[in-house]
């Protein structure tokens, strides 16, 4: 039987206070906590159901399950009605629930049709974090339809009434008042009825993966931007294709017309295998990038490097190359240092045998103006090959031809006598 307004359950710890609705095996009250004052949600398997051969099994199921969202609770989540008790009444496992303030998206599309896309958006990514939460705890909802996504005053979305042992339903229950929403759930979770425990089992298996949730929500979202129930997916099973959703809502984005058809896709193996994968989807792709900008290339800046003193003295005095040193030694007037040479040798060597009286004299003259020839020639060398190659090569060189030049006047006025010798030595060093 059900229970009446005023009864108390668990040693008068609550009171009902009236029947919320119920479906399948389930049977969900509005309670009232008596000690403290406030409305709970209490949620049961339908004692009327007893006589079912499935009843036994969906009580087992309710009560493990129920325990497994009694402990998840522990860990409150922001989008998620909290489980703040689970105990037995007589033979009946009770789960209780908070209540929840606000009206679910189900009535909020009824009373106000298609809602803008930003409210959409806003309570869809709300309940897939509350089902990545539920997922993550080794759970699947199952039942994550705009009826059980209540709206609260505050703006936010919350997930209610855990799909608890959806998958068993009474023998003499038919698919369409099975208490699953048709438009809604995948068509690999839709249960018409179970002729044998391994039909049951198989179906179980399917209906434990995030998939069902994916199409679940994504199909929610269809209908909170549409304000309108997707087709069916036994029907689209039956080549009856889904519409488009932006085709009725032509202002849909084109990337969440494309996420919310590719969660509801007919085969599980053709939705996103995670809560968190689709979701990714739901959000704005980065704009595209011009070609010209894609393809230009940005070198990083370069450390500026300090010269070093042997490149800063090179810099200075930079070492001529070869083909620059042949063109600059070209540029030397050979042909007229030459014949200076020789012309002020000829006077030395006149001066030296025109008068045996003066052999002394002469001698000495004729070395200083030979020598005298010789360093003209030796300078002009040295300031054209300094030039030539702008380094300390010049002096030597220069030096080396002022030796040669006065070694050869000695050498012709050797007759002048012994003054020639160090006189010419003496201009030498000088």
């Amino acid at each position: 039987m059900v229970w009446q307004a005023g009864q108390l359950l668990h040693n008068g710890k609550y009171e009902i206070l009236e029947v919320l609705g119920w479906g399948g095996f389930g049977l969900t009250y509005k309670a009232r906590h008596r000690q403290l004052t406030m409305e709970v949600v209490i949620k049961t398997p339908d004692i009327l159901q007893k006589r079912d051969t499935e009843y036994e099994d969906y009580v087992r199921q309710f009560e493990a399950e129920g325990r497994k969202l009694a402990k998840f609770s522990q860990t409150p989540h922001a989008h998620i009605v909290r489980i703040s008790d689970f105990f037995t009444e007589g033979q009946v496992p009770c789960l209780v629930m908070d209540f929840i303030q606000g009206q679910t998206l189900m009535e909020r599309v009824k009373t106000q049709g298609k809602l803008s896309e930003a409210e959409c958006l806003k309570y869809i990514r709300q309940i897939g974090s509350a089902l990545e939460a539920v997922h993550q705890a080794g759970m699947v909802h199952r039942d994550a339809h705009p009826g059980n996504i209540m709206i609260q005053p505050n703006g936010n979305a919350i997930l209610i009434d855990f799909g608890i042992a959806k998958e068993i339903i009474p023998a003499g229950s038919s698919s369409t008042n099975s208490g699953a929403n048709l438009s809604f759930a995948p068509y690999e979770q839709i249960v018409e009825h179970f002729q044998s425990q391994d039909r049951a089992l198989e179906n179980i298996t399917s209906n434990r993966k995030p998939s069902v949730d994916v199409y679940t929500l994504a199909a929610t979202f269809y209908y909170a931007v549409t304000g309108q129930k997707p087709t069916p997916s036994m029907e689209r099973r039956d080549n009856h294709p889904l519409t488009s959703p932006k085709e009725i809502n032509p202002n849909l984005s084109d990337h969440l017309n494309k996420a919310i058809t590719l969660g509801m896709a007919l085969e599980k193996e053709n939705r996103p295998q995670s809560m968190s994968d689709w979701l990714q989807q739901l959000e704005l792709p980065p704009p595209p990038v011009e070609e010209k900008y894609r393809q230009e290339k940005v070198n990083p800046p370069q450390p500026r490097k300090e010269p070093k003193v042997a490149e800063t003295k090179a810099s200075v005095n930079p070492k001529p190359s070869e083909n620059s040193l042949q063109k600059k030694l070209k540029d030397i007037p050979w042909g007229w240092l030459i014949g200076v040479f020789l012309v002020y040798g000829l006077i030395g060597y006149t001066l030296a045998v025109s008068s045996a009286r003066w052999q002394v004299w002469a001698g000495a003259v004729a070395a200083a103006v030979a020598v005298a020839g010789a360093v003209v020639a030796a300078v002009a060398v040295a300031v054209a090959w300094a030039v030539a190659w702008a380094g300390v090569w010049a002096v030597p060189w220069a030096g080396a031809v002022a030796v040669a030049g006065v070694a050869v006047v000695a050498g012709a006025g050797a007759g002048a006598g012994v003054w020639a010798v160090p006189w010419a030595g003496a201009v030498v060093v000088a």
